[in-house]
């Protein structure tokens, strides 16, 4: 209800905690926060929120036209519904050195677990697209440092991704994250990788560096099972764009089938009711606060003519 009873530091102790498990953790990408509260009902290990998904959200491409305060706010309101821990994209930190200080310690303060930081050049660009441009390894060894310095919580999560392999190819790619690490980067992100044999290099190369792995659709990398990736070593996976894409396959079959017959009556098994979507919502607890806010039955039924 209202906000997640677990608060922030614990979810960081807890997604640290996870990290050293030895397991995959899975994290969908949430658009929204009834999405994330999808997420944790179903069971899923935390939640994820994509760069790309917020700016298509706004009605942008993705290349660096979010701001701090769009992307810090969105992020808020996904982590305040869910116990479990979220972590964000920051695309190249919205600025130099000091735009990333500040926005580590703002999403601190919103109830984020972590979030990665990119090396490419900005205006960035999706990291599955080509022709993109890295900036120097000495300007995000010092955007990294920025980050750590600047956190208040020791348990919030810096990820560093390296969009060096389209670029610069796989070796210079392990080498950025090499250096990274040594700049004190918790984890690693290496985007973009081609086959499942440049996973297993990065987990060979960096053998006690956690590494996540990026399992967006339509992509370079091949989409690998949660089990195939739990062998080869990865601590987690994240499915950025995934539920956006369902979803707005669905609205748009949808929509074209209303436009067409005049009606959503042969839809109402492909929607989720109004009992299902209150049940998310928690609709009933609410009453703790006012007996008058739930004082109605809800009928599940598949007429159009009945409570839906």
């Amino acid at each position: 209800m209202l906000f997640a009873t677990t608060p922030p530091e614990a979810k960081r102790r807890a997604l640290r905690e996870a990290l050293r498990s030895g397991r995959l953790l899975r994290f969908p990408g949430a658009f929204s926060p009834l999405v994330a509260m999808l997420i944790e009902r179903l069971g899923f290990d935390g939640v994820y929120i994509s760069g790309a998904v917020l700016s298509a959200d706004l009605g942008l491409p993705d290349v660096g036209l979010t701001t701090l305060t769009e992307v810090a706010w969105r992020s808020r309101q996904i982590a305040r519904v869910t116990g479990l821990p979220a972590i964000v994209d920051i695309d190249t930190g919205f600025g130099e050195v000091l735009n990333v200080a500040r926005t580590v310690q703002e999403l601190e303060e919103m109830g984020l677990a972590g979030c990665h930081l990119e090396d490419q050049v900005n205006p960035k660009r999706c990291g599955h697209l080509d022709h993109k441009a890295l900036v120097p390894v000495e300007e995000m060894e010092r955007k990294v440092r920025a980050a750590v310095q600047a956190r208040r919580d020791p348990n919030f999560l810096i990820i560093a991704r390296t969009d060096a392999r389209g670029v610069e190819g796989l070796e210079a790619a392990i080498e950025r994250a090499r250096a990274y690490v040594a700049a004190g980067a918790d984890m690693i992100f290496p985007e973009a990788l081609q086959s499942e044999e440049e996973f297993a290099a990065f987990r060979k190369a960096l053998p006690d560096v956690p590494l996540l792995a990026n399992m967006t659709e339509f992509g370079k990398s091949p989409l690998l099972s949660a089990e195939r990736l739990e062998a080869l070593g990865y601590n987690l996976v994240i499915y950025p764009v995934t539920g956006l894409r369902l979803a707005m396959k669905a609205v748009e079959e949808g929509f074209r089938h209303l436009l067409e017959a005049g009606t959503q009556e042969a839809l109402l098994d492909r929607m989720q009711t109004r009992k299902e979507l209150y049940e998310l919502l928690q609709y009933e607890r609410y009453t703790v606060f006012d007996q008058n806010v739930y004082n109605f039955r809800l009928e599940e039924t598949t007429s159009s003519s009945e409570n839906q």
